[in-house]
């Protein structure tokens, strides 16, 4: 697929999230989500920091290799000196002037965007990423905070296409969910079967295994960026590995994180 196009779904995604935030009332921000210790506000300001960085990181990397020094510096604070870092003068804003600053930061990665090229590369926090692989990782960050959202509030968001972006992204990263908990990679394949959202077929592998994840693009999606347990989904899954990936499947970078538990849906 062609950058533009991974461009043009990001802009939508972030539009979508935005008709969601437009339709909640102000005093609705407050309220805690599932993401221990953010509310709905936080959420929104996660992204707006982390889109100014991949703004920052496409356009001036020297900048933003500054930035990165800046958060490994707090990370032995734990997290709440990450939260004082990336959140706090987001956190003194109001409902209305964070989604200005939102809104200002999908400008900036808007622009930013469309100086990159198939082949170009972006630094980022470790290892530096593919431009489509990198602008695929924004949308996913849109689409999995916007779902705290939603379950907070219970908005609706319908599901689209661009759930592929995100779903390509959960396969590509199953080797990623081991080495990110210094575990053996498995040297098994696991066929993906996916229904979209249009009710075309999206899969992944060659069929030669005993190993399937099967069922809605949806489903998958929020097991792979850890907004449901796959057990409170239809997701039909056979093969020990393919069970043992999805117990562990985490499409984001960062420190390995176990997601939700069966129970607490």
């Amino acid at each position: 697929m062609d950058i533009n196009n991974v461009a043009t779904d990001l802009i939508a995604e972030q539009e979508a999230l935005l008709e969601v935030m437009l339709s909640i009332g102000d005093n609705t921000w407050s309220k805690p989500t599932s993401s221990p210790r953010w509310n709905i506000a936080d959420q929104i300001g996660h992204l707006t920091y982390f889109d100014e960085a991949a703004a920052v990181a496409i356009t001036d990397p020297n900048r933003f290799r500054t930035m990165v020094d800046d958060l490994t510096g707090v990370i032995d604070g734990g997290n709440s000196a990450i939260d004082d870092l990336t959140l706090k003068s987001y956190r003194s804003m109001s409902p209305t002037e964070l989604l200005q600053a939102w809104q200002t930061g999908h400008q900036k990665l808007r622009k930013a965007a469309a100086t990159l090229e198939n082949d170009s590369r972006v630094i980022w926090y470790g290892p530096s990423m593919g431009a489509k692989s990198f602008l695929t990782s924004r949308l996913m960050e849109t689409w999995a905070h916007g779902q705290d959202v939603i379950d907070t509030t219970d908005s609706f968001r319908p599901a689209t296409d661009r759930l592929r972006h995100i779903a390509q992204l959960g396969v590509i990263t199953r080797q990623w969910s081991y080495i990110n908990r210094q575990l053996d990679i498995p040297d098994s394949e696991v066929q993906v079967e996916l229904t979209g959202p249009s009710g075309d077929t999206w899969s992944w592998g060659s069929g030669n295994t005993e190993n399937l994840i099967r069922g809605s693009a949806e489903d998958f999606c929020l097991v792979v960026t850890q907004r449901r347990h796959f057990k409170n989904t239809e997701l039909e899954v056979r093969g020990g590995d393919a069970l043992d990936w999805l117990e562990k499947a985490q499409a984001f970078a960062g420190p390995p994180t176990s997601g939700p538990s069966e129970q607490s849906m």
